[in-house]
């Protein structure tokens, strides 16, 4: 309790500095926040702690490497740098003036960003973690689970129980390994994100568009014969109705993957703003009788995310279990239920 108090107050300390106007200049917190959710090519902790991320280019096939810092001046302030600008989050040509140029054709960016450094750094953090834990296993074969072994088999053994074997049934095991590397890394990077400058990874729709297109994508090879039927020859339904039940079906194939994008997304990033906005009052008010209460408000929704960073993994992976089962279930008994009804 006392780490995680700790913990919490380097947060607080750490988002009321960043979030402080610099001297004799006006407090945006439109801008404070915008800068916080989104993506960027350098990655603020705190004031004076920037890390300063890799910019990738290929420009006609030629690759461009260099340090995002030469973007800013001593000012801080963006300047053009090797015929290269920064412009509203991303990296165009720059023309005569230094402003984004018109053709920008040939030019791909493959910078590290932000969010893409988060990502190794969570994708180090699951393997480290997990490695550890697989040789724990090795090591007390036989014997009660210690340390991150026994933290985290109660939640696997959730996992496999409570959300595939209920929602997928006897082909759970196949599903098992997908479903355990998503609740854990959604987790692990609701938990990074409410870290001191950590980076909104899961509040970011690229990244929650991609984890929904791949539960989709398993949804859709594991399919069977019963779930194309059930699209495609909806059991019970006139043969007239089929021109509009099919790509009702068809539309509901998609909102699936496409609800489980958007909540993650919205959750997260609603949480991130809630926060900044709730420190950001102290500012505009600039009183001290709203300090106190917006820092015991924004320490509420601090251990209310907390809970959400876990609930929302535990939505997507118990959702996506339903989806793998709706397409692996076999429904030849329920229609055998129907036809034998129809005799009655």
């Amino acid at each position: 309790m006392k780490k995680l108090f700790i913990l919490l107050f380097s947060f607080l300390t750490l988002t009321a500095s960043a979030a402080e106007p610099a001297e004799g200049g006006e407090f945006k917190p439109g801008d404070l926040i915008t800068h916080h959710i989104a993506d960027d090519y350098s990655w603020h902790f705190a004031d004076g702690v920037t890390l300063y991320l890799p910019v990738i280019l290929v420009d006609n096939g030629q690759f461009q490497v260099f340090s995002s810092s030469n973007f800013y001046n001593e000012n801080h302030e963006i300047v053009p740098y090797n015929g290269y600008v920064l412009s509203h989050g991303h990296i165009y040509r720059a023309g005569a003036s230094g402003e984004a140029a018109a053709d920008q054709a040939g030019l791909l960016d493959f910078s590290i960003t932000k969010n893409v450094a988060s990502l190794f750094l969570s994708v180090a953090l699951l393997l480290l973690v997990f490695f550890t834990i697989a040789g724990s296993y090795k090591k007390n074969a036989g014997k009660a689970p210690k340390g991150l072994q026994s933290f985290f088999e109660p939640i696997v053994i959730f996992v496999r129980d409570e959300i595939a074997k209920a929602n997928i049934g006897p082909k759970y095991e196949r599903y098992m390994p997908y479903l355990l590397t998503i609740f854990f890394f959604i987790w692990f990077n609701n938990l990074l994100g409410l870290m001191p400058g950590g980076a909104n990874l899961t509040g970011n729709i690229a990244v929650t568009m991609v984890l929904a297109l791949m539960t989709l994508l398993i949804t859709l090879f594991s399919a069977n014969k019963s779930y194309w039927k059930h699209i495609f020859a909806t059991p019970g339904v006139p043969t007239w109705l089929s021109p509009i039940m099919i790509p009702v079906e068809l539309i509901g194939v998609l909102t699936k993957p496409f609800s489980l994008m958007v909540r993650l997304f919205a959750n997260i990033t609603a949480g991130h703003i809630i926060i900044l906005s709730l420190f950001s009052l102290i500012f505009i008010f600039k009183s001290v009788a709203v300090g106190p209460l917006s820092v015991a408000f924004a320490t509420f929704m601090f251990f209310l995310e907390l809970l959400v960073a876990l609930l929302q993994a535990y939505i997507f992976t118990l959702l996506s279990a339903m989806y793998f089962g709706g397409a692996v279930e076999e429904h030849d008994h329920v229609d055998d239920m129907g036809h034998g009804d129809g005799h009655h």
